[in-house]
Protein backbone atom coordinates (compact mmCIF):
# COMPACT_ATOMS: atom_id res chain seq x y z
CA UNK A 1 0.00 0.00 0.00
CA UNK A 2 1.43 3.35 -1.78
CA UNK A 3 2.37 5.82 1.51
CA UNK A 4 -0.48 8.80 1.82
CA UNK A 5 2.53 11.14 2.19
CA UNK A 6 3.80 9.86 -1.00
CA UNK A 7 1.04 10.00 -2.95
CA UNK A 8 0.54 12.58 -6.14
CA UNK A 9 -3.14 13.88 -5.41
CA UNK A 10 -5.01 14.82 -2.05
CA UNK A 11 -8.40 14.80 -4.26
CA UNK A 12 -9.40 12.92 -6.98
CA UNK A 13 -13.27 13.43 -8.46
CA UNK A 14 -14.60 10.43 -9.29
CA UNK A 15 -17.44 10.81 -11.81
CA UNK A 16 -16.64 14.40 -13.13
CA UNK A 17 -18.27 13.95 -16.37
CA UNK A 18 -22.22 13.64 -14.20
CA UNK A 19 -24.12 15.66 -13.98
CA UNK A 20 -23.12 17.12 -10.48
CA UNK A 21 -19.76 16.22 -11.32
CA UNK A 22 -19.26 18.84 -13.47
CA UNK A 23 -21.09 21.29 -10.88
CA UNK A 24 -18.12 20.21 -8.25
CA UNK A 25 -15.35 20.50 -10.81
CA UNK A 26 -16.44 24.26 -11.29
CA UNK A 27 -16.76 25.08 -7.89
CA UNK A 28 -13.22 23.55 -7.06
CA UNK A 29 -11.92 25.56 -9.95
CA UNK A 30 -13.35 28.66 -8.47
CA UNK A 31 -12.65 27.71 -4.41
CA UNK A 32 -8.82 26.32 -5.26
CA UNK A 33 -8.05 26.40 -8.43
CA UNK A 34 -5.92 24.17 -10.47
CA UNK A 35 -2.29 24.85 -9.13
CA UNK A 36 -2.41 25.87 -6.32
CA UNK A 37 -1.95 24.07 -2.34
CA UNK A 38 -4.77 21.58 -3.26
CA UNK A 39 -3.14 18.90 -5.80
CA UNK A 40 -6.28 17.71 -7.53
CA UNK A 41 -7.05 15.34 -10.56
CA UNK A 42 -10.54 14.10 -12.29
CA UNK A 43 -11.69 10.61 -13.26
CA UNK A 44 -13.88 8.83 -15.49
CA UNK A 45 -14.29 5.92 -17.87
CA UNK A 46 -14.30 8.28 -21.04
CA UNK A 47 -11.53 10.43 -21.86
CA UNK A 48 -13.69 12.66 -24.40
CA UNK A 49 -16.06 13.48 -22.01
CA UNK A 50 -13.54 14.01 -19.00
CA UNK A 51 -11.52 16.58 -21.55
CA UNK A 52 -15.00 18.45 -22.49
CA UNK A 53 -15.45 18.48 -18.76
CA UNK A 54 -12.15 19.63 -18.79
CA UNK A 55 -12.94 22.79 -20.93
CA UNK A 56 -15.94 23.60 -19.96
CA UNK A 57 -15.21 24.17 -15.80
CA UNK A 58 -11.61 25.39 -16.57
CA UNK A 59 -10.30 21.91 -14.65
CA UNK A 60 -7.22 21.81 -16.18
CA UNK A 61 -5.67 18.93 -13.58
CA UNK A 62 -4.92 15.62 -14.69
CA UNK A 63 -7.29 13.03 -16.01
CA UNK A 64 -7.41 9.57 -14.83
CA UNK A 65 -9.47 7.07 -17.25
CA UNK A 66 -10.77 4.61 -15.17
CA UNK A 67 -13.93 2.06 -14.76
CA UNK A 68 -16.23 1.99 -11.98
CA UNK A 69 -16.31 -2.12 -12.54
CA UNK A 70 -12.14 -2.80 -12.89
CA UNK A 71 -11.46 -3.73 -9.17
CA UNK A 72 -7.52 -3.47 -10.33
CA UNK A 73 -8.42 0.33 -11.48
CA UNK A 74 -10.06 1.40 -8.33
CA UNK A 75 -7.12 0.00 -6.51
CA UNK A 76 -4.68 2.21 -8.75
CA UNK A 77 -6.86 4.73 -8.04
CA UNK A 78 -7.55 4.87 -4.70
CA UNK A 79 -3.42 4.81 -4.22
CA UNK A 80 -2.94 7.36 -6.07
CA UNK A 81 -4.61 10.22 -3.87
CA UNK A 82 -5.62 10.62 -0.23
CA UNK A 83 -9.05 10.99 -0.77
CA UNK A 84 -11.74 10.19 -3.65
CA UNK A 85 -14.75 11.99 -3.96
CA UNK A 86 -17.11 9.29 -5.75
CA UNK A 87 -20.47 11.28 -7.79
CA UNK A 88 -20.63 7.58 -9.70
CA UNK A 89 -24.04 6.49 -8.53
CA UNK A 90 -27.00 4.37 -8.32
CA UNK A 91 -23.82 3.26 -6.35
CA UNK A 92 -25.82 -0.21 -5.43
CA UNK A 93 -24.54 -0.46 -9.60
CA UNK A 94 -21.42 1.66 -9.73
CA UNK A 95 -19.78 2.51 -6.34
CA UNK A 96 -19.09 -0.94 -4.37
CA UNK A 97 -15.33 -1.89 -6.12
CA UNK A 98 -14.43 1.75 -5.22
CA UNK A 99 -15.41 1.34 -1.58
CA UNK A 100 -13.56 -1.98 -1.30
CA UNK A 101 -10.65 0.16 -3.07
CA UNK A 102 -10.72 2.63 -0.35
CA UNK A 103 -11.16 0.31 2.60
CA UNK A 104 -7.80 -1.23 1.61
CA UNK A 105 -5.74 1.36 0.67
CA UNK A 106 -6.31 3.77 3.79
CA UNK A 107 -7.81 6.41 1.48
CA UNK A 108 -10.92 8.59 2.45
CA UNK A 109 -14.06 8.77 0.52
CA UNK A 110 -17.01 10.79 0.52
CA UNK A 111 -20.14 10.51 -1.88
CA UNK A 112 -23.64 11.60 -2.25
CA UNK A 113 -25.05 8.39 -2.24
CA UNK A 114 -29.05 7.98 -0.95
CA UNK A 115 -29.01 4.24 -0.80
CA UNK A 116 -29.45 2.84 2.41
CA UNK A 117 -29.90 -0.61 1.49
CA UNK A 118 -26.34 -0.50 -0.10
CA UNK A 119 -24.55 1.72 2.59
CA UNK A 120 -25.52 -1.11 4.95
CA UNK A 121 -23.57 -4.05 2.79
CA UNK A 122 -21.05 -1.46 2.75
CA UNK A 123 -20.48 -0.76 6.62
CA UNK A 124 -21.05 -4.77 7.11
CA UNK A 125 -18.07 -5.90 4.51
CA UNK A 126 -15.65 -3.48 4.96
CA UNK A 127 -15.97 -1.91 8.52
CA UNK A 128 -13.01 -4.10 10.30
CA UNK A 129 -10.49 -2.89 6.76
CA UNK A 130 -11.19 0.62 6.78
CA UNK A 131 -10.40 0.48 10.53
CA UNK A 132 -7.28 -1.36 10.12
CA UNK A 133 -6.14 0.68 7.21
CA UNK A 134 -7.09 3.92 8.14
CA UNK A 135 -9.51 5.04 5.24
CA UNK A 136 -12.45 7.46 6.84
CA UNK A 137 -15.80 6.77 4.92
CA UNK A 138 -18.50 8.84 4.82
CA UNK A 139 -21.02 8.60 2.62
CA UNK A 140 -24.57 10.86 2.07
CA UNK A 141 -22.26 14.14 1.71
CA UNK A 142 -25.12 16.20 -0.11
CA UNK A 143 -28.61 17.46 0.52
CA UNK A 144 -28.69 14.01 1.74
CA UNK A 145 -27.78 13.97 4.37
CA UNK A 146 -25.88 16.74 5.36
CA UNK A 147 -28.74 19.11 6.67
CA UNK A 148 -30.50 16.78 8.41
CA UNK A 149 -27.30 15.17 10.22
CA UNK A 150 -25.64 18.27 11.11
CA UNK A 151 -29.06 20.05 11.31
CA UNK A 152 -29.47 17.75 14.53
CA UNK A 153 -26.02 17.79 15.50
CA UNK A 154 -26.09 21.91 15.66
CA UNK A 155 -29.43 21.24 17.66
CA UNK A 156 -28.16 19.14 20.27
CA UNK A 157 -25.06 21.22 20.48
CA UNK A 158 -27.27 24.79 20.85
CA UNK A 159 -29.61 22.45 23.33
CA UNK A 160 -26.94 21.34 25.62
CA UNK A 161 -25.51 24.84 26.14
CA UNK A 162 -28.70 26.75 26.78
CA UNK A 163 -30.49 23.81 29.37
CA UNK A 164 -27.74 21.71 30.12
CA UNK A 165 -29.21 18.60 28.72
CA UNK A 166 -29.84 17.25 24.98
CA UNK A 167 -33.21 16.89 23.32
CA UNK A 168 -34.86 13.56 23.98
CA UNK A 169 -37.14 14.19 20.78
CA UNK A 170 -36.30 16.37 17.29
CA UNK A 171 -38.58 16.80 14.34
CA UNK A 172 -37.27 18.16 11.34
CA UNK A 173 -39.88 20.56 9.20
CA UNK A 174 -39.21 21.01 5.39
CA UNK A 175 -40.06 25.21 5.82
CA UNK A 176 -39.52 25.55 1.93
CA UNK A 177 -37.38 24.75 -1.12
CA UNK A 178 -36.63 24.96 -4.42
CA UNK A 179 -35.24 22.77 -6.89
CA UNK A 180 -35.47 20.70 -9.96
CA UNK A 181 -34.89 16.83 -10.22
CA UNK A 182 -32.02 14.97 -11.77
CA UNK A 183 -31.42 12.06 -13.84
CA UNK A 184 -29.18 10.02 -11.49
CA UNK A 185 -31.43 10.85 -8.73
CA UNK A 186 -34.44 8.94 -10.79
CA UNK A 187 -32.09 6.20 -11.47
CA UNK A 188 -30.83 5.29 -7.89
CA UNK A 189 -34.93 5.63 -6.77
CA UNK A 190 -35.44 3.14 -9.77
CA UNK A 191 -32.49 0.64 -8.44
CA UNK A 192 -34.16 0.75 -4.89
CA UNK A 193 -37.18 -0.36 -6.25
CA UNK A 194 -35.99 -3.50 -8.49
CA UNK A 195 -33.22 -4.64 -5.56
CA UNK A 196 -36.76 -4.68 -3.17
CA UNK A 197 -38.45 -6.54 -6.21
CA UNK A 198 -35.60 -9.25 -6.43
CA UNK A 199 -35.00 -9.54 -2.61
CA UNK A 200 -38.22 -8.86 -0.93
CA UNK A 201 -36.29 -8.94 2.28
CA UNK A 202 -35.18 -5.43 1.69
CA UNK A 203 -38.08 -3.83 2.59
CA UNK A 204 -36.78 -4.71 6.08
CA UNK A 205 -34.12 -2.87 5.75
CA UNK A 206 -35.68 0.16 3.72
CA UNK A 207 -38.71 0.30 7.00
CA UNK A 208 -35.94 0.18 9.95
CA UNK A 209 -34.94 3.66 11.05
CA UNK A 210 -31.77 2.36 12.48
CA UNK A 211 -30.28 -0.06 9.63
CA UNK A 212 -27.23 2.24 9.20
CA UNK A 213 -26.22 1.90 12.80
CA UNK A 214 -23.44 -0.86 14.29
CA UNK A 215 -24.27 -4.28 13.83
CA UNK A 216 -25.88 -5.08 17.41
CA UNK A 217 -27.36 -1.80 17.59
CA UNK A 218 -30.05 -1.86 15.19
CA UNK A 219 -33.38 -1.68 17.30
CA UNK A 220 -34.55 0.74 19.31
CA UNK A 221 -37.75 2.39 20.38
CA UNK A 222 -40.52 3.22 17.83
CA UNK A 223 -39.95 6.43 15.83
CA UNK A 224 -42.49 9.00 14.39
CA UNK A 225 -43.36 8.66 10.90
CA UNK A 226 -45.75 10.94 8.43
CA UNK A 227 -47.06 8.75 6.06
CA UNK A 228 -50.42 10.76 5.21
CA UNK A 229 -51.73 14.12 5.59
CA UNK A 230 -51.34 15.06 9.39
CA UNK A 231 -51.89 18.04 11.16
CA UNK A 232 -48.51 18.22 13.14
CA UNK A 233 -48.79 18.92 16.86
CA UNK A 234 -44.81 20.29 17.01
CA UNK A 235 -45.52 22.91 14.44
CA UNK A 236 -49.19 23.35 14.12
CA UNK A 237 -49.66 23.39 10.57
CA UNK A 238 -50.48 20.06 8.40
CA UNK A 239 -47.67 18.01 7.33
CA UNK A 240 -46.80 16.07 4.30
CA UNK A 241 -44.29 13.44 3.96
CA UNK A 242 -41.06 13.98 2.67
CA UNK A 243 -39.45 12.17 0.22
CA UNK A 244 -36.11 11.62 1.52
CA UNK A 245 -37.08 11.18 5.42
CA UNK A 246 -35.67 7.15 4.76
CA UNK A 247 -31.94 8.17 4.45
CA UNK A 248 -31.94 10.98 6.78
CA UNK A 249 -33.37 9.57 9.87
CA UNK A 250 -31.17 6.31 9.52
CA UNK A 251 -28.23 8.54 9.13
CA UNK A 252 -29.24 10.88 11.95
CA UNK A 253 -29.84 7.37 13.92
CA UNK A 254 -26.31 6.36 12.92
CA UNK A 255 -24.71 9.29 13.84
CA UNK A 256 -26.50 8.88 17.61
CA UNK A 257 -25.03 4.88 17.57
CA UNK A 258 -21.64 6.27 16.46
CA UNK A 259 -21.49 8.47 19.73
CA UNK A 260 -23.00 5.82 21.88
CA UNK A 261 -26.15 7.25 21.92
CA UNK A 262 -25.47 10.43 23.95
CA UNK A 263 -29.34 11.46 23.72
CA UNK A 264 -30.88 8.90 25.43
CA UNK A 265 -31.83 5.31 24.72
CA UNK A 266 -35.30 7.02 23.47
CA UNK A 267 -34.40 9.50 20.94
CA UNK A 268 -36.76 10.38 18.43
CA UNK A 269 -36.50 11.85 15.62
CA UNK A 270 -38.92 12.24 12.66
CA UNK A 271 -39.12 14.55 9.09
CA UNK A 272 -41.95 15.93 7.12
CA UNK A 273 -43.04 18.84 5.14
CA UNK A 274 -44.97 21.92 6.35
CA UNK A 275 -48.03 22.63 3.94
CA UNK A 276 -49.52 25.21 6.02
CA UNK A 277 -52.14 25.36 8.89
CA UNK A 278 -55.52 26.15 6.83
CA UNK A 279 -57.95 23.91 4.36
CA UNK A 280 -55.78 24.23 1.73
CA UNK A 281 -52.99 23.25 3.49
CA UNK A 282 -54.67 20.08 4.28
CA UNK A 283 -55.62 19.76 0.45
CA UNK A 284 -51.79 20.21 -0.14
CA UNK A 285 -50.53 17.22 1.60
CA UNK A 286 -53.08 15.14 0.29
CA UNK A 287 -52.30 15.66 -3.47
CA UNK A 288 -48.34 15.51 -2.24
CA UNK A 289 -49.06 11.89 -0.83
CA UNK A 290 -51.20 11.32 -4.04
CA UNK A 291 -48.66 12.19 -5.92
CA UNK A 292 -45.64 10.11 -4.61
CA UNK A 293 -47.57 7.32 -4.33
CA UNK A 294 -48.56 7.15 -8.15
CA UNK A 295 -44.72 8.22 -8.78
CA UNK A 296 -43.66 5.26 -7.05
CA UNK A 297 -46.45 2.91 -8.56
CA UNK A 298 -44.82 3.64 -12.13
CA UNK A 299 -41.52 2.88 -10.99
CA UNK A 300 -42.47 -0.41 -9.49
CA UNK A 301 -44.60 -1.38 -12.85
CA UNK A 302 -42.58 -2.63 -15.60
CA UNK A 303 -44.46 -1.64 -18.38
CA UNK A 304 -45.28 1.81 -17.01
CA UNK A 305 -41.21 2.57 -16.90
CA UNK A 306 -41.49 3.63 -20.28
CA UNK A 307 -43.90 6.39 -18.87
CA UNK A 308 -41.76 6.83 -16.70
CA UNK A 309 -38.62 8.03 -18.67
CA UNK A 310 -40.23 10.31 -20.76
CA UNK A 311 -41.85 12.30 -17.85
CA UNK A 312 -38.68 12.70 -15.89
CA UNK A 313 -35.08 13.16 -16.61
CA UNK A 314 -32.56 10.99 -17.64
CA UNK A 315 -28.86 10.24 -16.33
CA UNK A 316 -26.76 12.85 -16.75
CA UNK A 317 -29.63 15.34 -16.71
CA UNK A 318 -30.78 17.75 -14.53
CA UNK A 319 -32.24 21.73 -13.42
CA UNK A 320 -30.66 24.54 -15.63
CA UNK A 321 -27.73 26.53 -14.23
CA UNK A 322 -30.52 29.01 -13.79
CA UNK A 323 -32.91 26.74 -12.19
CA UNK A 324 -29.54 25.95 -10.09
CA UNK A 325 -29.03 29.43 -8.91
CA UNK A 326 -32.51 30.13 -8.09
CA UNK A 327 -32.66 26.94 -5.55
CA UNK A 328 -32.77 26.99 -2.35
CA UNK A 329 -33.84 24.72 0.93
CA UNK A 330 -35.50 26.36 4.84
CA UNK A 331 -35.15 23.55 7.30
CA UNK A 332 -36.63 23.81 10.94
CA UNK A 333 -35.43 21.56 14.04
CA UNK A 334 -37.84 20.89 16.58
CA UNK A 335 -36.28 20.30 19.69
CA UNK A 336 -37.95 19.21 23.41
CA UNK A 337 -35.59 17.87 26.14
CA UNK A 338 -36.37 15.73 29.22
CA UNK A 339 -36.69 18.83 31.51
CA UNK A 340 -39.62 20.51 29.16
CA UNK A 341 -37.13 23.01 27.25
CA UNK A 342 -37.67 23.75 23.64
CA UNK A 343 -35.61 24.98 20.94
CA UNK A 344 -36.30 25.83 17.21
CA UNK A 345 -32.89 25.91 14.96
CA UNK A 346 -33.10 26.82 11.08
CA UNK A 347 -31.22 25.68 8.68
CA UNK A 348 -30.88 27.13 5.15
CA UNK A 349 -28.72 26.44 1.60
CA UNK A 350 -28.49 28.85 -1.31
CA UNK A 351 -28.75 27.38 -4.71
CA UNK A 352 -30.51 23.99 -6.03
CA UNK A 353 -30.64 21.79 -2.97
CA UNK A 354 -29.56 18.52 -4.70
CA UNK A 355 -27.17 19.65 -7.16
CA UNK A 356 -25.94 22.97 -6.58
CA UNK A 357 -25.71 23.29 -3.18
CA UNK A 358 -24.95 19.30 -3.23
CA UNK A 359 -22.06 19.96 -4.82
CA UNK A 360 -20.22 22.52 -2.30
CA UNK A 361 -21.62 20.87 0.46
CA UNK A 362 -19.49 17.36 -0.87
CA UNK A 363 -16.62 19.79 -2.30
CA UNK A 364 -16.08 21.28 1.06
CA UNK A 365 -17.06 17.73 3.09
CA UNK A 366 -13.42 16.54 1.24
CA UNK A 367 -11.16 19.24 2.64
CA UNK A 368 -12.63 19.46 5.97
CA UNK A 369 -11.97 15.55 5.79
CA UNK A 370 -9.10 16.12 5.03
CA UNK A 371 -7.82 18.54 7.40
CA UNK A 372 -9.27 16.44 10.29
CA UNK A 373 -6.65 14.37 12.25
CA UNK A 374 -6.91 10.93 11.93
CA UNK A 375 -5.52 10.27 15.58
CA UNK A 376 -7.89 7.82 17.49
CA UNK A 377 -8.42 9.98 20.68
CA UNK A 378 -8.37 13.35 19.12
CA UNK A 379 -9.47 13.06 15.67
CA UNK A 380 -11.62 11.01 13.27
CA UNK A 381 -9.53 7.13 12.52
CA UNK A 382 -10.26 4.76 9.99
CA UNK A 383 -14.05 3.51 9.33
CA UNK A 384 -17.63 4.69 8.28
CA UNK A 385 -18.64 7.91 9.55
CA UNK A 386 -21.48 10.13 8.81
CA UNK A 387 -20.75 13.99 8.38
CA UNK A 388 -21.51 15.31 11.61
CA UNK A 389 -19.72 12.16 13.14
CA UNK A 390 -16.73 12.74 11.19
CA UNK A 391 -16.41 16.46 11.18
CA UNK A 392 -19.23 18.04 13.15
CA UNK A 393 -18.38 21.42 14.02
CA UNK A 394 -15.98 22.11 11.33
CA UNK A 395 -17.76 20.84 8.33
CA UNK A 396 -20.88 23.58 9.99
CA UNK A 397 -18.21 26.24 9.96
CA UNK A 398 -16.58 25.30 6.50
CA UNK A 399 -20.65 25.27 5.07
CA UNK A 400 -21.36 28.87 6.62
CA UNK A 401 -17.82 30.33 5.18
CA UNK A 402 -17.64 29.15 1.50
CA UNK A 403 -20.57 26.76 0.60
CA UNK A 404 -23.76 28.78 1.69
CA UNK A 405 -24.96 26.96 4.29
CA UNK A 406 -26.64 28.86 7.19
CA UNK A 407 -27.41 27.48 11.26
CA UNK A 408 -28.90 29.26 13.89
CA UNK A 409 -31.49 29.32 16.77
CA UNK A 410 -34.99 30.95 16.43
CA UNK A 411 -35.80 32.92 19.26
CA UNK A 412 -39.06 32.62 20.28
Amino acid sequence: MTSRSDRPYDIVVFGATSFVGEILCRYLVERHGTDGDLAWAIAGRNEAKLAAVAEATGADVVRIVADAGDADAMAELAESTRLVISTVGPYALYGSELVAAVAAAGTDSVDLTGEPQWMQRMIDTHSATAETSGARIVHTCGFDSIPSDLGVWFTQGQASARFDEPCTTIAMRVKAMKGGASGGTIASMINVVDETKADPELRTTLANPYALAPEGMRSGPRQPSVMRPTKDPVSGEWVAPFVMAGINTKVVHRSHAVLDRPWGAGFTYDEAMLMGDSPLGAAKAAALVGGLGGLMGLAALGPARGLLNKMLPKPGEGPSPEQQESGFFDLRFFGTTAGGGTITAKVTGDRDPGYGSTAKMLAESATTLLATDRDETTGTPGGFWTPATAMGDRLIEALVAHAGLTFEVLES
